[in-house]
């Protein structure tokens, strides 16, 4: 079976130019998810392209996280993710859906959208790249 959402907090500890941890927040704790803004210097957050009920709660986060006065220069990676499994919705479904060309236009972040499935690793060198690029630094 398909893997489940995300629930609780997870940090994991990645070596990209330097170390860089990433903490992992799932959807269901998006009341606190403004008291780790802080040290946040990018976001990646990701949606399940096969679950359309979650489509109104993952945009209406998603507005919420970009609007967010301590992500205001934070870079921001929009995943979605579960490409594999044959009932997901198409990245042109999904834009439309999320209205991602408005938002992008609005947005103070740089955001960056990348289909993926955590399950075969598609996706997965974008998303490194990604993560290196937002690691340069700008000088």
């Amino acid at each position: 079976p398909p893997p489940g959402p995300s629930v609780g907090t997870n940090l994991t500890d990645l070596s990209i130019q330097k170390k860089i941890t990433i903490r992992e927040l799932g959807g269901c704790m998006g009341p606190i998810w403004s008291s780790f803004y802080g040290d946040c210097s990018s976001v990646l957050f990701m949606i399940d392209a096969a679950n359309p009920t979650q489509i109104a709660a993952s945009c209406v986060q998603l507005l919420s996280v970009l609007s967010a006065e301590q992500l205001a220069s934070a870079a921001v990676l929009i995943l979605f993710n579960k490409i594999d499994l044959p009932c997901y919705m198409s990245l042109v479904e999904m834009k439309s859906l999320f209205r991602i060309p408005e938002i992008i236009s609005c947005a103070k972040q740089p955001i960056t959208v990348v289909e993926t499935s955590a399950r075969e690793g598609t996706g997965l060198p974008d998303v490194l790249r990604w993560l290196r690029s937002t690691l340069q630094d700008p000088s």
